[in-house]
């Protein structure tokens, strides 16, 4: 039914960009009040011609920076070429080129019998994917997650999101979820996994056996967080131990993030499902994969689809980033000696800011600046962006300042977009 206060006449603004047809859910666009025309490489430049340094890479989906030529050209000549574009989930020759590739320099060498699912272009298709799979496989209902966890918008992915903002725009329940703090999640440094560990051991816990536990070694929105290794460990412990399946949800920390291909790698675990997306074909292009053990393809033909799960586009791209960057661990020892430059610019950043409160945290060329003030990391997003530098903001209150330079940035590219966040944080502690 329609609204009695809404006026289907009142007159329209005209705006020379279009923008008055876009909805007011935008966000990005208020952020960074210009239009871009062109990238390549670490920077965007806009209409008007101002060059950015973008330590935002399309919120991580460009770990290999804007247009890169290693992978246009190998799409350029697949689609003057006449390869099929869409396809479902039929057999292609791009499909079959990626699963080989994938097989032999990512899965193969890391001893992980995966099975492969083409879940649809977004993490959110992914995570709906792996949560289904472990209720499927288990016959229970409840997923374990994680405070300031975010694992997409979909109603399933927004079950397990910590995020009140984006549980509120939900408008049903979000049920069967029991959520447990994460590694130094509040004041008093409560164990979720000593919680964990009580609530599933004790059959007085009132604590229904879970099918999953979902989870990220870095939660990037949540405000860059992470979990050390002996705390994943523990974690996939407890998970082996009451046969609860462990999703790990890498859809912003890994393909190469955090250095590993994996972000779970540093903690030397297998979890049972793995979601990817973002980076994962290499050139921004829509693309997500659900990875799990062979024993638990459990689906029947057709279960779980989608119109989206077979695009030959981002198989091509996907299929030259692997063969390019992953071949060798040339990228990965790249990424940790940035990951090390950006971590010392950091801490001397936060010696100075002491009064602020700010505190930095990260893992590779995945990092975070939280400072005390509500609004102040806000504010130093906007004089980086007035001084011709991309960074946006996350954590519950977008306390935190996030940084996801390009894999592949140059020295001089970091070390200048360090300098120019140095200034921000500056002018706005000073404002």
């Amino acid at each position: 039914m329609a609204r009695s206060d809404v006026s289907f006449t009142r007159p329209v603004t005209v705006v020379a960009d279009g923008s008055e047809l876009e909805s007011e859910v935008r966000s990005y666009s208020r952020a960074w009040p210009t239009t871009f025309a062109t990238a390549g490489g670490d920077r965007l430049r806009s209409a008007d011609g101002k060059s950015y340094l973008d330590f935002f890479t399309g919120a991580g989906a460009l770990n290999y920076g804007h247009d890169n030529p290693a992978l246009r050209e190998p799409l350029v000549e697949y689609l003057t070429g006449g390869g099929l574009v869409h396809s479902l989930d039929m057999m292609t020759e791009a499909k079959a080129a990626f699963l080989r590739v994938l097989r032999d320099i990512v899965l193969a060498p890391r001893g992980l019998d995966y099975r492969v699912q083409f879940t649809g272009p977004t993490g959110a298709n992914s995570v709906e994917a792996a949560l289904k799979l472990a209720r499927k496989v288990t016959g229970r209902h409840t997923a374990v997650a994680f405070t300031r966890s975010f694992h997409g918008m979909s109603l399933g992915a927004l079950a397990v999101t910590a995020n009140s903002d984006k549980r509120a725009g939900a408008g049903v329940p979000l049920d069967h979820v029991l959520r447990l703090p994460y590694e130094g999640f509040g004041r008093h440094g409560v164990s979720g996994l000593d919680l964990l560990e009580d609530l599933l051991a004790d059959p007085g816990s009132g604590v229904d056996m879970p099918a999953g536990v979902i989870v990220e070694t870095v939660q990037g929105e949540g405000g860059v967080n992470t979990a050390s290794a002996a705390w994943m460990r523990r974690l996939a412990s407890l998970c082996a131990r009451f046969e609860v399946v462990l999703i790990v949800d890498d859809i912003q920390a890994g393909c190469g993030r955090t250095g590993p291909f994996f972000s779970f790698e540093y903690a030397g675990i297998t979890p049972d499902i793995v979601c990817l997306s973002k980076s994962l074909s290499g050139f921004g292009l829509p693309m997500a994969i659900t990875l799990f053990r062979r024993e638990l393809d459990v689906w029947s033909p057709g279960e779980h689809n989608g119109t989206f799960r077979g695009s030959n586009p981002a198989f091509v791209t996907a299929t030259a980033a692997l063969r390019e960057y992953w071949s060798d661990e040339r990228l990965r020892h790249s990424t940790e000696q940035k990951g090390a430059v950006v971590t010392d610019n950091l801490t001397t950043l936060c010696h100075r800011h002491v009064a602020a409160g700010a505190v930095h945290r990260g893992r590779g060329l995945f990092h975070g600046v939280e400072f005390a003030e509500p609004g102040l990391a806000a504010n130093v997003c906007r004089a980086a962006f007035d001084r011709g530098l991309l960074v946006e903001t996350s954590g519950p209150r977008d306390e935190v300042v996030k940084l996801l330079p390009s894999l592949l940035i140059s020295q001089e590219n970091l070390a200048e977009g360090l300098h120019i966040l140095d200034a921000a944080v500056a002018a706005a502690t000073a404002a």
